[in-house]
């Protein structure tokens, strides 16, 4: 089902991969800007995340999201963010591809679980995540704004 699909984690940015990777964020967030070309590099360089993008056959990037690992005093922790594909190619095994390859390289860090966040309406990503082992947990999740933001 992977249609030729091949998942990478990326450490270096060029000025087209980032402008391709820019292409994806409207898809994910309609409020948060896409980042320019040096975020993109401190994102794929930065210590404790790794910057994966899932690549067509043809070298178009299709998909990606990032894998946070990092350590606290009760273990090693890992969480998935930002994970989107791109329309055109979304129900390809895309989104499975991505995340199972996050999920073994937080498990090769030491991460014992790998947690992640999905919105309600998501109904897609839900049942993707669901499929491949995540199960829902009954939490409170908080957040804090700048009031920058």
């Amino acid at each position: 089902m992977d249609a030729g699909y091949r998942v990478t984690v990326i450490d270096q940015v060029s000025a087209e991969r980032a402008a391709a990777l820019s292409a994806l964020v409207p898809q994910l967030s309609s409020s948060s800007p896409a980042p320019d070309p040096a975020q993109w590099q401190a994102i794929a360089s930065a210590e404790a995340t790794r910057l994966l993008v899932a690549e067509s056959a043809d070298g178009r990037s299709v998909g990606m999201l990032t894998l946070a690992v990092f350590p606290i005093p009760t273990g090693v922790r890992a969480w998935i963010e930002d994970v989107v594909v791109d329309q055109r190619v979304r129900g390809s095994g895309v989104g499975a591809l991505l995340v199972r390859r996050a999920v073994d390289l937080a498990f090769e860090s030491g991460a014992r679980t790998v947690d992640l966040t999905s919105r309600p309406s998501r109904e897609a990503a839900n049942r993707l995540y669901q499929r491949l082992g995540f199960e829902l947990r009954r939490t409170n999740v908080y957040r804090f704004s700048s009031p920058q933001a």
